[in-house]
């Protein structure tokens, strides 16, 4: 294998810790080893079989046709709904008056919705859709916070056929823009505003920005009222969502759609350049959306109680928020809010409120929840929990450990996923009841998915060796293209190794073959001929009891080529123990010493500078670009999708004063 692809890191595969799922939740675990064998011996008779859990109108007689690569065609001859799959049979069955949705939101107020009620709401909202012209197969941008409406208009586009897309309630108006034209979306759904930590932060404005830039597809703006904030209004064009809900009816036949039917568009992140909109259709998605959640979550509807804390602007609630838990009659919470408006605690007061029992969130915001200190959740009753997931980007093992043990009382099991929004739904993870976890490691490919980690020549690497992640067979929920430009959609994923997906990010396999993510290919640096990852040399600081969260970025050098240069939050009940060592720049030679130890010299970042915050995205994800860009006296580039643009400016002059 070539130097390109060894991402060395030799200390997680030091990593010898397991945790067996306790006996009890063994015995009673949804997922069974059979799946494993089932998908083995006939991978596509497997998915057939997964997807005659749905409901279809017509049944499917072709699995998959996969003629003419690498557009799959999943199920193509059946029909069905998607809202009718997630909410109208639950009612149907008898199941219409379990909860489906318990919403707390950040002013401390709550609602609940049962599936019958959610099932009046959605027939409403798709009623009022077609009187604004809405048909099938025409395009809805969705613009809303995390409220209920934002289910409901989503699943009331599902319920004609009409492809959704949605974009996060934070971005930008020429970000909107940019999608509403992309799409060519007829109608676009948002609310009067949003609360946000303790704030009334406008959101209709941006519409009218956005469509008075351009947009000219969009004809009517649905408008929720939410915060009750005044607005500009185009008579003719905008519409109050409260006021065509009275008279709208409850009754509303779905529309049965072929499985290959569109059923949502959504844009990568990023606001430069042409956007990507990755295109899910309605079958192969819902397929392995609900049976992904049912068996990675081990889920038992009549009893449990499931979070996941993902915005519906993202693809984790899509999957994770909306088709999955309810197609699978899950009662969920949804939360519009902070992990710190009004308190520290208040997503573990939220968890004791409605006896959370699966939690599911990203390593940032665990690693946030470690900063702040354990003493914050053990103020709060998590007994209920029995089991937690991460979602988003590789979590380092002392992170995993900390959730284990501080939100799982040692207990509950942990299942690390990998996916993409291009994946559709979780294509690697443990599978608990069954799967002895790692921290740190998605561990193997879910039962009915294929993938692998190769070198430049695309050959699989041996154990121990780091290389490329790739998925080598079709699987039902993976993106059927970007939105109106198929080639970009084959250049983008399929060139690099021919007939194989190429997910773009680090792997390596360990001597069991377990699956150990590093992050972005370009999160590698090479440091006087030595490839190292970031994620690497992150693990390493985040292994010390002063580090609460890290990140790490490749700065050119002369000399070196690249050197390592580390930004680091101190975990807040450190602080005594920092000041005794002698304060933050004696904390952070003791860092680069310890990174030292625990990898070797040649890891040692050349400078660790303490900071408060790290740049993210609303998601949660850290812009390392940023950080690299600060690192190498760069102008900063574009800080459009970070949370906080300021968080910039405050480690930039942190740098300079200390170069």
């Amino acid at each position: 294998m070539s130097d390109a692809a060894d991402t060395g890191i030799q200390n997680l595969s030091e990593e010898t810790r397991s945790f067996s799922p306790p006996s009890e939740f063994v015995q009673n675990a949804v997922a069974r080893p059979s799946l494993y064998e089932e998908a083995d011996r006939d991978p596509v008779a497997f998915w057939r079989a997964r997807a005659r859990l749905l409901s279809w109108k017509t049944p499917f007689t072709e699995t998959l046709d996969w003629s003419n690569p690498p557009f799959a065609r999943w199920f193509a001859d059946g029909t069905l709904n998607a809202a009718y799959n997630c909410v109208d049979r639950h009612v149907e069955s008898g199941h219409g008056e379990q909860v489906a949705f318990l919403a707390e939101y950040e002013d401390g107020s709550d609602a609940s919705f049962t599936y019958a009620e959610v099932k009046d709401e959605i027939s409403r909202m798709a009623n009022v859709l077609v009187d604004l012209g809405v048909k099938t197969g025409d395009r809805v941008v969705i613009y809303l916070p995390m409220v209920t409406e934002a289910v409901f208009a989503m699943l009331a586009c599902a319920r004609i056929g009409a492809p959704h897309s949605v974009v996060f309630g934070g971005f930008s108006a020429d970000a909107l823009r940019s999608r509403i034209e992309d799409a060519e979306a007829r109608v676009v759904i948002t609310a009067d505003g949003q609360n946000r930590r303790g704030k009334q932060l406008p959101l209709k404005n941006a519409v009218d920005e956005a469509l008075a830039s351009g947009a000219e597809s969009a004809e009517k703006v649905l408008v929720v009222r939410r915060t009750g904030t005044e607005v500009d209004w185009t008579e003719g064009r905008d519409v109050w969502w409260h006021e065509v809900r009275e008279t709208a009816s409850t009754e509303h036949e779905p529309v049965w759609v072929e499985a290959e039917h569109p059923l949502f568009i959504l844009y990568t992140s990023g606001t430069t350049g042409k956007p990507k909109g990755i295109v899910h259709t309605t079958g192969g998605y819902l397929t392995q959306s609900a049976y992904t959640h049912r068996n990675v979550f081990d889920l038992k509807p009549s009893s449990d109680v499931y979070w996941c804390t993902a915005d519906v602007g993202w693809v984790t609630g899509h999957t994770y928020v909306v088709y999955g838990p309810m197609a699978n009659r899950a009662t969920q919470v949804i939360y519009e809010g902070t992990p710190d408006t009004p308190h520290q605690g208040r997503w573990w007061e939220i968890v004791e409120k409605y006896g959370v029992t699966q939690f599911y969130s990203s390593p940032t915001a665990i690693r946030t929840a470690m900063k702040w200190g354990e003493e914050i959740p053990g103020r709060f009753d998590l007994s209920s929990l029995r089991l937690l997931g991460t979602v988003g980007e590789a979590i380092n093992p002392e992170a995993w450990m900390w959730y284990r043990r501080v939100i799982g009382a040692d207990r509950c099991p942990v299942v690390d996923t990998w996916w993409q929004t291009e994946t559709g739904a979780i294509m690697i993870s443990p599978l608990p009841g069954i799967t002895a976890t790692k921290p740190g490691s998605a561990q193997a490919a879910v039962p009915g998915i294929s993938a692998d980690v190769v070198n430049d020549a695309g050959e699989s690497v041996e154990p121990g060796k780091g290389g490329f992640l790739v998925i080598d067979q079709p699987w039902p929920a993976m993106l059927r293209g970007i939105w109106g430009d198929p080639e970009r959609y084959k250049d983008t994923y399929w060139s690099r190794f021919p007939g194989r997906y190429f997910a773009g990010d680090g792997a390596k396999r360990d001597e069991d073959g377990d699956i150990w993510l590093l992050g972005r290919v370009d999160d590698v640096m090479n440091v006087s001929g030595h490839r190292l990852s970031t994620m690497e040399i992150e693990s390493a600081l985040v292994s010390h009891e002063w580090v609460a969260e890290a990140a790490v970025v490749g700065a050119e050098d002369e000399t070196t080529g690249q050197i390592p240069v580390a930004f680091v939050i101190l975990r807040e009940e450190s602080a005594d123990e920092v000041e005794a060592a002698g304060g933050e720049d004696k904390a952070a030679e003791a860092l680069r010493l310890h990174v030292g130890k625990e990898i070797g010299p040649i890891a040692r970042p050349k400078q660790v500078l303490v900071v408060t915050e790290l740049p993210k995205t609303r998601s949660g994800k850290i812009m390392r670009r940023l950080l690299r860009d600060v690192a190498e006296n760069r102008t900063i580039g574009d800080t459009q999708t970070l949370a906080d643009a300021s968080v910039m400016d405050l480690i930039q002059q942190g740098l300079t004063g200390k170069r």
